[in-house]
């Protein structure tokens, strides 16, 4: 990994986790579409035979155990994204503990292995966050945009204020493979009445992720280049088409495919040698 670059595919496997705030069946119904989303990613992954990365509620794994015994059975890894898919931001300290030592105690009894990778739902990392997975046996984060490509150690304890100074953390023992709003399917796609939202067309969004790794590629880039998906989102039609394409692509160009757990334990290795 230190003169190639990579790809992982992830997916955040949130399905009815996402919608359990309203009570309107139309919307929930959108979380059920997840499910299918989910199996028609699983076909497409295996005809390639690609592994990717999958981040699984504790609530998705207990309401549809066969899906995730199925991500886990065909090769893939299971990671953590919360019990509920709550938010950080409205827990204390031991709330947050909670969630993750629950949402990892699913995971295990039915993928059949502890989690060792954390995606925070939305993206949200409170000051606890990276401590917890510390104290948890986590190695790896998938949360944070410090960089677009190159994995790079966490800090815990980093402060600042506005109109204030920085106080900068200390490294510690955890790798953040970054993320960006940009390489997510969600902002693109997705339409939420009433706020509205995005129709993309796909095609422009293949054009992006594309951009990306072609900018890596030429400017000698090495690390992973991070997609995230949601299978209710990219499980359409017309998108899983863009997915193969962008698989085929990604193909093309000669690089690699790699869990963000592999790409850990690579990494990590990599440091200290």
């Amino acid at each position: 990994m230190a003169d190639e670059l990579k790809v992982s595919l992830t997916f955040d496997v949130d399905t009815i986790a996402l919608w359990m705030g309203t009570q309107d069946s139309t919307a929930f119904s959108r979380g059920e579409f997840g499910v299918v989303g989910t199996e028609r990613i699983l076909k497409l992954l295996k005809q390639y035979e690609i592994s990717g990365t999958f981040f699984v509620p504790g609530i998705t794994a207990t309401t549809y155990p066969q899906l995730v015994e199925s991500i886990a059975n065909h090769g893939h890894e299971v990671a953590h994204h919360g019990n509920h898919h709550e938010s950080p931001a409205r827990m204390d300290r031991s709330q947050e503990l909670e969630a993750l030592e629950a949402g990892a105690s699913i995971l295990e009894a039915i993928a059949g292995s502890r989690p060792v990778g954390w995606r925070s739902p939305g993206w949200y990392v409170s000051e606890h966050s990276l401590e917890l997975l510390l104290e948890n046996d986590f190695i790896y984060d998938s949360s944070l945009m410090g960089h677009d490509i190159e994995p790079y150690w966490c800090r815990v304890g980093d402060r600042w204020e506005k109109g204030g100074g920085i106080e900068w953390g200390a490294k510690v023992d955890l790798v953040e493979f970054p993320i960006a709003w940009h390489l997510d399917d969600f902002p693109w796609f997705e339409y939420i009445p009433p706020r509205g939202g995005n129709l993309t067309a796909a095609s422009a969004v293949l054009e992006t992720w594309l951009g990306d790794l072609d900018w890596a590629l030429q400017n000698g880039g090495s690390g992973v280049l991070t997609y995230t998906m949601h299978p209710q989102v990219i499980g359409r039609g017309h998108r899983m088409l863009m997915l193969e394409k962008l698989i085929t692509e990604v193909a093309k160009r000669e690089v690699a495919f790699v869990t963000l757990e592999k790409a850990a334990l690579q990494w990590r290795q990599e440091q200290s040698s």
